[in-house]
């Protein structure tokens, strides 16, 4: 089976960028089975899916030093990556496992072409669950005295495993600003409400007390700006005034778990670009 990567790039909006990375890439022996481009205020963003025919020289370390001279010339952010290489994904999870089931499930069944190396929680509740499927568990307690320590046990483990990726799958702990710049671009938080809308506690009893028609969930990036870092995914479904805020609990778990899927996908993809407090998300 040939190799498959990805190319990602970022650069200023002139002309011959397309003509430059493609001849490139002709010249290399590759052929592109997925092309996406956008433009933005002056960015230009583009995403290539290609096959190397290049024999084994071709590699995404090989491209990178190869391509350099056309990313300087363009002043590129350009990026390579080796689809074969499976991405190293920790999981972080306090008391609601349903989007931690989720996110295993879609593992287990190839959906998530990723190595989970490890689950962390703030409680114990998840052990058996985690440890039958065959994964570490790391019970990381915290309180307002020992929130440092703990956080340091969490960058040291994503030190030691090489994680490319820290989802937090209803982690229910506010990252401090520290923790937040060593998963910079990193880490994926779902949040249990349609943002900006109820932020807090209990978004779904707030949004019964409101009467609201629609509640939904968002996937995105964790910056030290709290529940306002960069938007991967959305969604929503219709409510009506029969429902019971039991109800928006459990229609609302549903909707997280699609979209923290979808942007987690996404994401190791190479699908999402950042653009500064946005993203493009080439789907």
């Amino acid at each position: 089976m040939k190799p498959q990567f990805v190319l990602t790039i970022c650069c200023p909006d002139v002309r011959g960028v397309v003509a430059a990375t493609t001849t490139f890439l002709a010249e290399a022996r590759c052929s592109i089975v997925e092309a996406h481009q956008h433009q933005d205020g002056g960015t230009f963003f583009m995403r290539l899916a290609f096959d190397g025919d290049g024999g084994d020289d071709v590699t995404a370390t090989g491209l990178s030093e190869r391509f350099r001279a056309t990313a300087e010339r363009f002043e590129m952010d350009a990026s390579f990556v080796d689809r074969s290489v499976k991405p190293r994904v920790l999981l972080m999870v306090s008391k609601f496992g349903h989007c931690l089931f989720d996110l295993l499930n879609r593992w287990r069944n190839g959906q998530l072409d990723v190595e989970v190396v490890g689950v962390v929680s703030n409680h114990d509740a998840m052990r058996s669950f985690v440890e039958w499927n065959g994964l570490p568990y790391h019970h990381f307690p915290v309180t307002s005295d020992s929130k440092a320590e703990q956080e340091q046990k969490i960058i040291d483990l994503v030190d030691e495993a090489g994680v490319d990726l820290v989802v937090l799958a209803r982690y229910m702990q506010i990252l401090s600003p520290r923790l937040c710049e060593a998963l910079s671009g990193r880490c994926i938080n779902i949040h249990h409400s349609f943002l900006p809308s109820f932020k807090g506690a209990k978004p779904y009893h707030q949004a019964h007390a409101r009467g609201v028609k629609v509640i939904g969930a968002t996937a995105h990036y964790v910056t030290t700006d709290l529940d306002e870092g960069p938007i991967i995914e959305q969604d929503t479904r219709r409510v009506s005034h029969a429902r019971s805020a039991d109800d928006l609990v459990i229609i609302g778990q549903e909707v997280e778990c699609s979209v923290l899927g979808r942007a987690v996908s996404w994401h190791i993809d190479q699908r999402v670009l950042m653009n500064g407090h946005q993203t493009i998300v080439f789907e």
